[in-house]
């Protein structure tokens, strides 16, 4: 259903039976365009010669003509549902090496850190063309955690490791990761070991 503002020098006549003649002021303040924008919809004078759209406001005649939607930028990025959750370093690209995970908490629990250390990671394998890596995007059921804190170990000029930190600044950001990892541990049969 379409709807439409209403401005009184819009209306032509009233729509219902047994209405008052329009007044010459009235007849002039109609001819003149009047518009006016609401959810999508554009309400303008004169009536006669466009769809004609009825008002939830008395029953008075509105004419509609549906306004063009703005033109929206397309994101490059794709759209990705999981399964189970995964961890990217380039959007859409899901990364095979189980990553070493070591967590460091402050003792009033207020914030902590996640450091992924990737020996030989597969991003390393795909194509350039797939795109450069960007951050670690750590996906599951309830959305993405993501990071920028992304860097590379080179050996002999080659890439032998990428290392990833997650900071974690209160204690709800905490148990958001916390489901994140018992999910990821679930979906590649990990363990967890206190030190």
């Amino acid at each position: 259903m379409a709807t439409a503002c209403i401005s009184r020098s819009a209306l032509s006549a009233p729509a219902t039976a047994g209405a008052k003649a329009v007044s010459g002021q009235q007849k002039r303040q109609t001819s003149q365009l009047v518009a006016c924008r609401c959810s999508g919809v554009e309400a303008s004078t004169p009536l006669r010669s466009r769809l004609s759209l009825q008002s939830s406001f008395k029953g008075d005649a509105l004419v509609g003509r549906p306004v063009r939607a703005a033109t929206t930028k397309r994101s490059s990025e794709r759209l990705v549902v999981v399964d189970e959750a995964v961890v990217q370093f380039i959007r859409g690209v899901n990364e095979q090496t189980i990553p070493e995970v070591r967590l460091t908490r402050s003792r009033d629990g207020t914030s902590g850190t996640a450091t992924f250390v990737f020996e030989q990671p597969s991003v390393f394998d795909q194509p350039s063309d797939l795109g450069d890596i960007t951050g670690l995007f750590m996906i599951d059921e309830e959305g993405d955690l993501q990071t920028v804190d992304v860097s590379a170990k080179f050996i002999n000029g080659k890439p032998a490791g990428i290392e990833a930190r997650y900071i974690m600044r209160s204690e709800r950001e905490w148990d958001r990761f916390m489901r994140f990892m018992e999910r990821y541990a679930e979906a590649n049969n990990l363990g967890f070991v206190k030190k």
